[in-house]
């Protein structure tokens, strides 16, 4: 197994700044993959991303540009629309700004597609897929970050997390219909490393390099790419709200030098689990090789890790139930063990239908099975069809239609998602940023910003720079940018 360096070595010490409680920072980036059908003649995915991106050129002069709800929109490597979701507290808002992020690619998509047709035929549509595999065999990710202390070593990350995060597939995994079978995940066959420094070279299931976004003494930004890209809410909740519980044993453990309880699951060979667990449905009771706490090779099933884990974390809430309560203001950890639990008794069941309501792959396998009982015989051409309309986000009707007969399960309403559109989480330095980007906007300022720093060109040069991801507080020096602004308005 290839082995994490860790950029930094530094101790825990109270003069960093780093906070002593279990507060985190969630994002999640997604690649949509885009294509066009009923045009007069071929358009490629370049034109149709650019097509897209017409009005965010016009306006910041670039494909890369911030938005009035503190994310990140920009055109990644292979033409994929991308929307890197701002900074959140809660697992809920984490969701929000997710779902904010499939209305503006809607929203980019029917403008464009306004004017695609009078250029290309009255029929040309534009699809864009919130998926990780296109017709063609190739990949694109949805990333998940968490904001990590530092004192917590990269190789804990891989020996305890890697493990949970192999195995959440089975109730996170936004399933595939391959040409070998039906798959519950849609990246297994793409991941080539468990670990490493590249996205695109080689695809890792967690990426090292090291850009925290924060002050890089008290704290590392865990990169998670493994992760599907889900249609279903509850997926993309329960995916984050766990991993941050598993997250916080881990800390925890590191912070007071005790053992966490994940100590023997770590992965002999993390792809071929990986590939393993993907194909969860041909074989259940398949066995991933672990080492043992005593260094012997010991083998469990993907349920028995996940019940570990659970077991674990259980035990943890119930012994620091308010203080990790006090680190998510909409999500309470019973709520998370609930759903965890409820997840997991349904696959030691085999209870598929139960899932079909809340996981991705289980939908898309109930809806397999129906079409199937219907037309014995069915091509993969006509599932690998459902499968993109399932996850189009610009003129797909399939999902719509589930969740109007209430075959899949909404957990939060769609006027909230309406508003994280344009407004950014609270309680973070999205809140600044989107205040920002909001005030540039107005005064028709030349400007640019990162995740950290924000700069004011025109009509005057400042610049500010929030390091802290939790500070909701002006700077003097963002106040200073802000007073520009206004005065320029």
């Amino acid at each position: 197994m290839p082995q994490l360096r860790d950029s930094s070595t530094r101790a825990m010490h109270a003069s960093t700044g780093m906070r002593d409680d279990f507060a985190r920072i969630f994002g999640i980036e997604t690649e949509y993959g885009v294509s066009v059908t009923g045009a007069d003649r071929a358009v490629d995915a370049g034109q149709v991303a650019m097509t897209m991106f017409q009005p965010v050129v016009s306006r910041a002069r670039s494909t890369n540009t911030y938005l009035t709800n503190g994310s990140r929109l920009y055109v990644d490597v292979g033409s994929h629309p991308e929307y890197a979701a701002a900074e959140a507290l809660d697992p809920k808002d984490a969701l929000l700004q997710d779902l904010a992020g499939e209305r503006i690619m809607r929203r980019l998509a029917a403008d464009a597609q306004t004017r695609l047709r009078a250029s290309h035929g009255d029929h040309a549509t534009i699809h864009v897929f919130k998926n990780n595999v296109d017709s063609a065999g190739h990949a694109f990710g949805c990333h998940e970050n968490y904001l990590v202390r530092r004192f917590v070593k990269l190789e804990l990350i891989e020996d305890q997390l890697l493990p949970f995060l192999i195995t959440r597939q089975l109730y996170t995994g936004a399933g595939r219909f391959a040409e070998s079978g039906f798959q519950i995940t849609q990246r297994a066959d793409f991941l080539d490393e468990a670990v490493s420094s590249a996205t695109t070279r080689a695809r890792p299931m967690i990426n090292t390099r090291d850009e925290a976004h924060a002050d890089p003494e008290s704290y590392r930004r865990l990169h998670v790419i493994i992760g599907d890209s889900n249609r279903s809410q509850w997926a993309t909740w329960v995916k984050l709200a766990t991993t941050h519980l598993v997250l916080c044993v881990i800390e925890d453990a590191v912070r007071r030098g005790v053992p966490s309880g994940f100590e023997g699951l770590a992965l002999t060979d993390a792809a071929s689990a990986n590939r393993t667990v993907s194909r969860f449905l041909d074989d259940p009771q398949a066995g991933l090789s672990i080492a043992g706490a005593d260094g012997t090779a010991a083998s469990l099933t993907p349920l028995q890790i996940q019940r570990r884990y659970f077991e674990v974390v259980e035990s943890f809430v119930h012994a620091h139930g308010d203080r990790v309560a006090a680190s998510m203001p909409n999500t309470s950890p019973q709520e998370i063990l609930e759903a965890w639990d409820w997840a997991l008794n349904a696959l030691e069941r085999g209870d598929i239908a139960a899932l079909a309501g809340r996981v991705d792959w289980a939908l898309k396998y109930r809806l397999a099975e129906a079409m199937r009982r219907r037309t014995p015989g069915i091509s993969h051409t006509v599932l690998e069809r459902l499968e993109l309309e399932y996850h189009d986000v610009a003129n797909g009707r399939l999902y719509d239609s589930l969740i109007a007969h209430g075959q899949l399960h909404e957990i939060t309403d769609r006027q909230a998602a309406d508003r994280a559109v344009s407004v950014a989480p609270q309680g973070t330095r999205a809140a600044l940023r989107g205040a920002f980007v909001t005030a540039a906007q107005q005064a028709n300022a030349q400007y640019s910003c990162d995740w950290t720093t924000f700069t004011l060109t025109s009509p005057v040069r400042h610049e500010a720079v929030l390091l802290d991801p939790f500070g909701t507080s002006p700077t003097p020096d963002f106040t200073v940018l802000m007073d520009a602004l206004h005065a320029a308005q």
